[in-house]
């Protein structure tokens, strides 16, 4: 199974399929409808039934059960077909690192970069495996192109080998995840009431708990003045978001925080004099903690006006998505059935919370607990990023003894 998984891995990973978030068309980019298009194919040619592509760019497939089996619990295996806007992700060149030895992988097309055991700890444990990064000039895109790679691989011994018993299995593949938009469009009658996405990291993860997610738009509107005359009346936007901006604690951003701990993230600044808006996602694993966050932008806002009269600080917040947990321990046998999958693919369990969010966040939020497997690769949105081709194969294991569990279930 893993030199099926990689080589469909290695064709899709070439696909450019890079979301936008600015963008308000569904799919977000056209060219994500390039992998859907191969991926529909594909499924037909390994006789899932009711394929489709649809115009949002979702593809969605049935397999139907082994004889016998039909009236096994269905299950859904979902990945997203998108990559992150983060890092380049056109014209990926993928590169096998044989053998891995444990010394600095360098990139061949940027020459500035290594990946180290420092950067990714996980690789000690990746000695004598291949590893396969991009070439250093763009992101390797397994995020979530080896969740695709795994679950295509698995339909593929499905078909192959009769002997691998199954009840009837729903795939979809859906666009815009790494936007916050996965879920935007998609059927959820095609779904079953129990579903996996792939899109965890390292071998043997399962998680079924992610942040409590928002987006905070602000606008800060100033006044130009030529700065020759511009004292007392010069209200410039974009000076005083950067101020406003470096009030948010420090000890609260992304690269200071770890485990448990929420953060502040600025995404976006742009502006001029007249005008500058800012983007921060705000995340903690209790909603009100984000609360507390929010309130604080507020009332700083409320403090910049004081401060410099005549400034406009306008914030609209958005719940981007809410933490999974709630939903899925109210149906515990989604996430038990998992990990009785991963021990007998010869994986230790690792519970882990997402320190970010699934398609699966939504799904279980809309009453489709959805817990969330490894697909084995580390350091996504990165230059950096890297998954060994066991992964790709202990994933797919993974989906055959899933299916076997649910048999008996």
């Amino acid at each position: 199974m893993q030199k099926e998984a990689l080589d469909r891995f290695l064709r899709y990973v070439q696909i450019w399929t890079t979301s936008d978030e600015h963008s308000n068309s569904n799919p977000s980019t056209q060219n994500q409808l390039a992998l859907g298009k191969v991926l529909a194919s594909e499924l037909m040619e390994l006789n899932l039934e009711d394929v489709i592509h649809d115009e949002y760019g979702y593809v969605y497939g049935n397999l139907p059960a082994s004889t016998g089996l039909e009236d096994v619990k269905t299950i859904g295996l979902i990945a997203h077909i998108d990559t992150s806007p983060a890092v380049s992700g056109k014209n990926v060149k993928p590169v096998i690192h044989k053998n891995y030895n444990g010394s600095p992988i360098e990139f061949a097309s940027n020459p500035d970069i290594k990946l180290t055991t420092e950067d990714s700890p996980i690789l000690t444990e990746y000695i004598g495996l291949d590893i396969v990064t991009s070439e250093g000039d763009t992101l390797l895109g397994a995020d979530d192109k080896a969740g695709i790679a795994e679950i295509m691989a698995t339909c593929a011994a499905w078909k192959k080998y009769s002997e691998l018993k199954h009840g009837p299995i729903i795939i979809c593949f859906t666009p815009d995840e790494e936007v916050g938009r996965g879920t935007s469009k998609i059927n959820k009658g095609r779904l079953p009431d129990f579903c996996y996405t792939l899109d965890g990291s390292e071998m043997g993860e399962l998680e079924f708990e992610c942040f409590d997610a928002w987006k905070a738009k602000i606008k800060f509107t100033g006044l130009s003045v030529h700065p020759g005359y511009a004292k007392n009346l010069l209200i410039n936007a974009i000076h005083i978001a950067s101020r406003y901006l470096s009030d948010i604690p420090d000890f609260e951003s992304p690269e200071h925080t770890e485990d448990r701990e929420g953060f502040y993230y600025l995404s976006e600044l742009s502006g001029t004099v007249e005008e500058a808006n800012a983007i921060l996602i705000i995340r903690d694993y209790e909603e009100k903690n984000n609360q507390t966050r929010m309130e604080y932008l507020q009332k700083l806002g409320e403090l910049y006006e004081f401060k410099n009269p005549g400034l406009k600080v306008n914030i609209e917040f958005l719940h981007q998505y809410k933490n999974m947990r709630r939903f899925i321990e109210t149906k515990p046998e989604v996430v038990d059935m998992a990990k009785k999958a991963i021990e007998m693919a010869g994986l230790e369990i690792k519970i882990h919370a997402i320190r970010g969010g699934t398609d699966g966040s939504k799904l279980s939020e809309m009453g489709k607990p959805t817990p969330n497997i490894f697909s084995g690769g580390s350091l996504f949105h990165s230059r950096k990023e890297h998954i060994p081709t066991l992964a790709l194969q202990k994933a797919s294991e993974v989906l055959i003894y899933l299916a076997e569990v649910w048999i008996s279930a």
